[in-house]
């Protein structure tokens, strides 16, 4: 027989069990949160951050909801700082990878490219034709 069939541990039981379990990861996430918000900010000198640090360890609840009520505006105005600066490159790169160019500046390629001799007439018409299709 199973060890837990035994057991009196009722349904009950496991339920708050679960519920401590999902409060202990939501407190993990606030502190994680909190500090990669620290340690992100600038503005933040190093003794200030270690002040954080040292209250976030020995007052944990206290300092935390202290740190939220304070600096909660700022962390959501820096977060989203951080996705729009995210987005942004992510655009740059897809714009430079894409290669898109203007038709003009595909003929003034092409326009190069016959100026040196590597393609001939017909070649530049048929990359002018296809830059203006």
């Amino acid at each position: 027989m199973p060890v837990l069939a035994n057991a009196d541990f009722s349904v009950g039981e496991f339920l708050l069990w679960l519920l401590w379990i999902f409060l202990f990861v939501i407190w993990f996430w606030i502190l994680i949160t909190i500090f990669a918000d620290l340690f992100r900010d600038p503005d933040v000198g190093g003794f200030a951050k270690v002040l954080w640090t040292i209250g976030l360890i020995f007052f944990p609840f206290l300092i935390a909801l202290i740190y939220l009520i304070v600096r909660g505006k700022g962390m959501a105005e820096r977060q989203m700082g951080a996705a729009r600066q995210a987005q942004a490159e992510t655009d740059q790169y897809i714009k430079s990878v894409a290669g898109t160019t203007s038709a003009a500046d595909q003929i003034a390629s092409a326009k190069a490219l016959l100026d040196n001799g590597s393609i001939n007439q017909a070649e530049f018409e048929k990359l002018k034709a296809k830059a203006l299709a």
